[in-house]
């Protein structure tokens, strides 16, 4: 189980801009059993010397990274995501350690996703919406900012040590995956700004909170389709009074 249960987790890097930094996570996912790199928009070269020296026995972990152009385009086929963050949030989802939190991606059947932000700001609030947990890392107050591949180390070791527990698989639920839930979402947004639930200038913390409850439900695929019929028949609504209402102000 502890291979499987490892090769089902994605490293993500976002906007990485230190080859140095893209090798050593090679390297430690070497180490820790991990082998699915993915670098959003990388600002560096992930094949450069800097990297390739960096990387040592990792090297085929970094030679079959993937690039993609965006966080969603990373998580597509994910059902779980954690993000690491060091900032305090005023969202309901609590701040978690990696202790506490990242056993949660190795469960069975699901493929999980562990994302880490850019070094110079870490991820934004529009970043870390896409994610259901939130990890950081405790460390000396004084100074707890971690360089980029050291936080990635911290983290794959705890997923180490948590895939060495011997435990029976459980019977699990296919949940949706992350890319259907933002479908999702971007409808729900859409057809809630039409009806006048939502206005532009509240609807982002809106949409956190109402993505935070979603996120907890742990939906399914069929659920999610359920959900977004009733988002189209309400459309379909909306286009019918609509166009009621414009038959009704035209002059007879």
């Amino acid at each position: 189980m502890t291979n499987n249960s490892l090769k089902a987790v994605r490293i993500i890097l976002v906007e990485t801009a230190g080859p140095l930094n893209v090798g050593s996570v090679a390297r430690v996912m070497k180490n820790m059993g991990l082998n699915q790199l993915i670098l959003v928009n990388p600002r560096c070269d992930r094949f450069s010397d800097e990297a390739r020296r960096m990387a040592v026995h990792g090297l085929d972990v970094l030679e079959q990274s993937q690039l993609v152009g965006s966080l969603p385009e990373a998580l597509r086929g994910c059902q779980q995501a954690i993000a690491t963050t060091s900032r305090s949030r005023t969202l309901l989802t609590p701040l978690e350690s990696p202790k506490e939190a990242l056993p949660w991606l190795l469960t069975p059947n699901l493929t999980s996703a562990l994302i880490f932000g850019p070094e110079d700001r870490g991820l934004n609030n529009e970043e870390l919406n896409y994610a259901q947990r939130f990890v950081g890392i405790p460390a000396n107050p004084d100074y707890p900012s971690l360089n980029l591949a050291q936080a990635v180390a911290v983290c794959a070791y705890e997923l180490y040590q948590a895939a060495q527990s011997v435990r029976e698989p459980l019977p699990t639920i296919e949940l949706a995956s992350l890319d259907i839930l933002e479908g999702y979402y971007q409808h729900l947004e859409a057809s809630l700004l039409k009806i006048g639930y939502l206005y532009p200038h509240t609807v982002t913390a809106r949409m956190e909170k109402i993505r935070r409850l979603y996120n907890r439900a742990n939906l399914t695929p069929e659920e999610v389709a359920l959900l977004r019929g009733i988002l189209g028949q309400m459309d379909w609504m909306w286009q019918h009074l609509s166009q009621q209402e414009s038959h009704k102000s035209q002059p007879s």
